[in-house]
């Protein structure tokens, strides 16, 4: 299982936009198929999360090699669905995520950082 991972968050459908936020859920699980069908992903996973009085809704987590998801990031199919998605969803947004030996990489660099600070009072 790869070690990085892109994470597409996404709210509530902007208020009247229901029909265009479920076509665009759709779009993405489409989008998403095609990348891992190409390789260019490794696998992904959509999730839609009970309702829960907060602003998170669901999620895609794509999961593939760090260099792959990088270019991603500026495709021009995937910054065209990002920007549909900003315009029907509330809170949509796109975070580089860490897992496996990656995350603890992560978690060393942060452990560097904390010890840092308590040394320097």
């Amino acid at each position: 299982m790869p070690d990085t991972a892109l994470f597409v968050g996404f709210g509530a459908p902007a208020r009247a936009r229901e029909p265009q936020a479920l076509e665009l859920f759709e779009q993405w699980v489409g989008f998403c198929s095609d990348l891992r069908e190409q390789g260019e992903i490794e696998s992904f996973e959509p999730v839609l999360l009970d309702a829960h009085g907060g602003d998170l809704a669901g999620f895609f987590l794509l999961r593939g090699d760090g260099e792959r998801l990088d270019r991603l990031r500026r495709d021009e199919d995937f910054r065209r669905l990002s920007a549909r998605a900003q315009l029907v969803v509330e809170g949509f947004g796109v975070v580089g995520a860490h897992a496996g030996d990656a995350l603890t990489e992560q978690l060393a660099i942060y452990r560097s950082q904390v010890e840092e600070q308590l040394a320097s009072g």
